[in-house]
């Protein structure tokens, strides 16, 4: 199979990369594939002849998004709608992610794919935006995977690093740290996810819309540090706080873990959180 992997360098793009075996990839810088350029992604779109686009690239950092809205709009819907356009031309599968981000977390347990999206800020709209723009544009075409909480040994360079490489950070330089505790969701690893995205596009049962793809199980920030600093052996004074959803003004989902059903009827299902979190510490420290 023939796929255009958009976003190469990215924690998820990259470990789709690693653990390829079966088809042929290509992954285009991003000077060779500048997403806020329309006519140069259709062109190379045209060009390569994948039967799977699989876009791994986002705008997703929360804050920032608040502030270079343009420009979360631009990469995380519009440049999506580019996508989808010319999928359906083409006769080709998109493959394109959003996040547990389009949900506000009253519900208070695990979202399912057809529950009623309804996001809190600027960025889970931009991606609620891109969900309804790929499905629109090309109804027949599009696959939109959720997900939450991405880690991945190459780090989330737009954010600084990945969630775990901060909190390993903040011990090397803190005694005591505080982390929110009323937050839930499903830390993801990108290596179990790059794994079942290959697995969903192999599977002659795929089908267009909206798939859960998680690590199982679900936790608190707090709970999945303290997690990761039992497994590291860190002894460190780690104090649980009530933020009541909130990160610097902007607000988040209290509950935003995922369920994955859809891709489960098909077989796949990723490792729960806690073994996911040990792998990657023991392959990455």
């Amino acid at each position: 199979m023939k796929i255009l992997l958009i976003g190469k360098t990215g924690q998820l793009g990259s470990d789709i990369l690693k653990n390829n075996t079966k088809h042929d990839i290509f992954a285009p810088d991003r000077n060779e594939l500048d997403l806020s350029n329309s006519i140069a992604t259709s062109d190379i779109v045209k060009k390569v002849k994948p039967e799977v686009v699989i876009n791994t690239a986002a705008f997703h950092n929360v804050l920032l998004c608040e502030k270079e809205y343009a420009q979360a709009f631009r990469i995380n819907c519009l440049a999506v709608r580019d996508l989808a356009c010319i999928c359906k031309e083409m006769g080709s599968w998109l493959v394109t992610f959003s996040s547990d981000y389009v949900f506000n977390g009253k519900k208070m347990s695990a979202y399912l794919e057809d529950d009623t999206p309804s996001p809190l800020q600027i960025y889970g709209i931009t991606r609620l935006a891109g969900e309804y723009i790929a499905s629109s544009t090309a109804p027949e075409n599009a696959i939109v995977i959720r997900t939450c909480g991405l880690y991945g040994v190459s780090g989330g360079k737009s954010k600084g690093g990945n969630f775990v490489d901060q909190r390993i950070k903040d011990a090397k330089i803190n005694q005591r740290i505080e982390i929110s505790c009323e937050q839930i969701v499903s830390p993801t690893y990108t290596e179990d996810l790059s794994l079942a995205v290959l697995k969903l596009i192999e599977n002659p049962k795929m089908e267009c819309g909206i798939y859960h793809l998680v690590n199982e199980g679900a936790c608190s920030w707090y709970d999945f540090t303290k997690a990761i600093y039992e497994i590291m052996g860190i002894e460190i004074e780690l104090t649980a706080v009530n933020r009541h959803g909130l990160d610097n003004g902007i607000r988040r989902p209290l509950y935003s873990a995922l369920a994955n059903t859809k891709a489960k009827r098909m077989g796949i299902v990723l490792p729960h959180w806690e073994d996911a979190i040990k792998r990657y510490l023991q392959e990455k420290y």
